[in-house]
């Protein structure tokens, strides 16, 4: 059986005891699970590794960490993004990597929708004035768009963005997207329409942002785009807070308090204790919940024990990271 190590500061939140188990009966788990500091403490234990489960708090893969396992032929992320420890010492060796993106995906399409659904309804400016009021007297929620025949948004079409229309697929509502990449073909093959980024705003009534943060991404979207916002719509990000102007937007939301955000992500996380989004009326902030939570984690996990056995079969892995697909993801 081929040496494995868990290598990572998340291992129980992410490997359950049915994901344990499986990789116990597929590889053999010589050690128990090591913190990303292991070269540090003791890089001996690297010598004979040949496959890696890791997940949020991976160790760095640079040359010292390459050279002090020499015979490492698979590295397994039960998370999303792998920039902030891949290096180009890894890509060089040819190592196959593969990541649970996929799987950290659904949860955040998940939490879209239900944001989606309930801003339709203008759930939060209601619940609000209920609570502060102690009584519906005075609110009126005409302006509510709700959930039939109203115009969503979509804002790339990556994986979080195609799950997106899949699940909002079940409800009477009109999708448009906009993706520089995505062509007519697509747009016929999804059942949606394909529009710029200024009539997405122009035309939506929720806009749930799913862009990855790339340098060609940051800031894409500035005060001018909330300017031409619809009367009483929201905006949703659950992507990231630097692909948005923010301070722009504050401007905007200041001023157009008929407008809604629900902002999932910021620039800082969480925002500058003394950033107006604290106060903002029309500003609904949560702590970057999107991704998986709790068991969800489990799935993430899984997805990797499925990508071991691929490996051990030889078989195409189905989640495996190259250099260039590096480049574009979040």
């Amino acid at each position: 059986m081929k040496k494995a190590l868990y290598i990572t500061n998340s291992f129980e939140r992410i490997y359950g005891p049915d994901e344990q188990r499986d990789i116990a009966a597929l590889v053999d788990v010589y050690a128990p699970p090591q913190s990303s500091d292991v070269l540090e403490r003791d890089p001996g234990l690297l010598t004979d590794l040949q496959i890696v489960f890791s997940g949020w708090g991976a160790p760095t893969l640079d040359e010292a960490f390459l050279d002090a396992a020499p015979n490492l032929e698979a590295f397994f992320y039960g998370a999303g993004s792998i920039k902030s420890f891949v290096t180009d010492a890894f890509w060089d060796r040819d190592i196959p990597i593969c990541s649970a993106w996929a799987a950290n995906a659904l949860p955040v399409a998940e939490f879209a929708l239900s944001q989606i659904l309930f801003c339709l309804k203008h759930g939060y400016q209601a619940g609000w004035h209920l609570m502060r009021n102690k009584s519906k007297s005075g609110y009126v929620n005409a302006a509510a768009p709700g959930g039939y025949r109203s115009t969503v948004g979509i804002i790339s079409l990556g994986m979080i963005g195609r799950r997106m229309l899949e699940l909002l697929a079940p409800f009477d509502l009109d999708v448009i997207a906009c993706d520089p990449f995505a062509t007519d073909t697509d747009a016929k093959t999804l059942g949606i329409e394909l529009v710029s980024l200024d009539d997405v705003f122009r035309r939506s009534d929720i806009v749930s942002l799913h862009t990855p943060l790339l340098d060609e991404t940051r800031g894409m979207l500035t005060g001018q785009h909330f300017e031409l916002m619809k009367q009483g719509a929201t905006f949703i990000n659950t992507a990231r807070g630097a692909i948005v102007r923010e301070e722009e937007m504050i401007d905007v939301l200041a001023r157009r308090p008929d407008l809604f955000a629900v902002l999932d992500v910021t620039y800082p996380e969480p925002p500058k204790p003394d950033s107006p989004m604290w106060d903002l009326p029309n500003v609904f902030l949560t702590p970057h919940l999107a991704g998986s939570q709790g068991r969800e984690c489990y799935r993430m996990g899984r997805y990797m024990v499925d990508e071991l056995t691929r490996f051990l079969n030889g078989e195409t892995l189905q989640w495996q990271v190259s250099r260039a697909k590096a480049r574009t993801m979040a």
